[in-house]
């Protein structure tokens, strides 16, 4: 009886060697790789200095030049906004394929499906019909880009806050605890606002014994330019599974920003002084300026801090005027500096001075700000709400954030 000739009898039979195939890679890459590759550059720069690239330099202004054209070149967002973890490019109309669009893409019939195969006759599951039916399945859907320019600020204005270690992020825990209105979290690695919740949830038709918790549906901002209006309990438990909380500015976590001078107690302790102060400057780069006002922090008294200002940079080698002072109580008086000086970011004095050896010092503690509305933002931090308001520069006003 002849011998069965096996596999392993024919690859060993392989005299020419035949089968001796060696898998080839190739290194040539398409030009969808190489404009993937160029705006990942840009993403590790912001990586790394988190900034957007400028004109400082070659380099950078290289990357700023090829960052332009990507945001002018429609095709070109669409091959890049998956990879935008920054948020460059802003909103993207992005073509979605229809259900037909895929059933249609079906080159090897792997959906071609018997409906007579048992494998897929479920006898032990629920029937869909026989499971509750919820109200509606939220999704995310894309936000206009000029709606979305508000809450862009906002999200930046958090992610210097955390850089800065005024915010931090931490375990996300209890939702009735931590999932408030206004705050922000970090779900699957996106940033997201709950900007608002509706109470829905019936509880009347709850039994006595059933704890009575809140629920109802949200309008949830992400920092990809989509909004969810996902069930407030649904994302209380992806935060659980997949999600951080991100903590509130330190500087507003506890109470009693400032103490009145009446409602000073014996157990209160001073922490130190915020000062205005408003330069007597006869250089013609600052004594034309309106309204030019510089916020600072003091551990000692300002008459003893400012006496010999107009040697020192900070006060513009000048003499200065005190405008107005407030003591601190309990409290981080320079975190409070350091909050007022990022609110008013967009109107720090920009100018260039120079000193007796010639050397340039560029002032960061002045701004361009009605007193009035340095006073109002005091009023704002006092009550602890100033967290929800920003300044407009050009009306020179506090107002609402998002509402300008």
């Amino acid at each position: 009886m002849a011998k069965k000739i096996t596999l392993d009898d024919i690859f060993n039979d392989d005299e020419f060697g035949l089968l001796d195939i060696t898998p080839t890679s190739s290194n040539i890459k398409s030009e969808e790789d190489r404009l993937i590759e160029s705006f990942e550059e840009i993403n590790l720069f912001i990586d790394k200095n988190g900034r957007e690239p400028n004109k400082s330099s070659m380099s950078e202004y290289g990357l700023l030049a090829r960052l332009r054209n990507f945001r002018e070149n429609e095709e070109n967002k669409k091959i890049l906004k998956p990879f935008d973890r920054h948020n460059l490019l802003g909103y993207v109309e992005m073509e979605k394929p229809t259900i037909d669009d895929i059933l249609n893409d079906d080159e090897f019939g792997l959906l071609d499906i018997d409906n007579k195969l048992d494998i897929f006759k479920f006898k032990h599951t629920p029937k869909p019909e026989d499971r509750a039916k919820t109200d509606f399945t939220a999704k995310r859907k894309p936000i206009k880009e000029k709606e979305f320019k508000k809450y862009e600020k906002i999200f930046q204005q958090v992610h210097r806050e955390l850089k800065d270690g005024i915010r931090k992020i931490k375990e996300f825990k209890d939702v009735e605890q931590h999932l408030k209105v206004g705050h922000f979290y970090i779900l699957n690695g996106v940033m997201c606002y709950l900007e608002e919740f509706k109470e829905g949830r019936d509880n009347v038709k709850l039994k006595k014994d059933v704890k009575r918790r809140k629920d109802g549906r949200t309008r949830t901002i992400f920092e990809n330019a989509t909004v969810s209006n996902m069930n407030y309990r649904s994302l209380g438990k992806s935060l659980y599974t997949n999600g951080k909380i991100v903590t509130e500015p330190h500087s507003l976590e506890q109470p009693n920003l400032f103490v009145d001078s009446n409602g000073v107690k014996e157990n209160d302790i001073p922490t130190g002084w915020i000062y205005v102060l408003k330069s007597k400057s006869d250089n013609p780069k600052l004594k034309n300026i309106k309204d030019l006002y510089k916020i600072g922090f003091s551990t000692k008294p300002i008459e003893k801090r400012i006496k010999n200002a107009k040697n020192e940079a900070t006060y513009l080698f000048d003499e200065v005027q005190i405008v107005a002072t407030y003591e601190v109580f309990n409290r981080n008086a320079k975190a409070l500096e350091s909050l007022l000086h990022r609110f008013f970011a967009h109107s720090c004095l920009n100018v260039d001075l120079f000193n007796n050896k010639g050397q340039r010092i560029t002032p960061r503690e002045w701004f361009v700000v009605p007193f009035e509305v340095i006073e109002e933002s005091i009023s704002l931090t006092i009550k602890e709400s100033i967290i929800n308001y920003e300044y407009d520069v050009l009306e020179k006003r506090i107002v609402l954030k998002g509402k300008k």
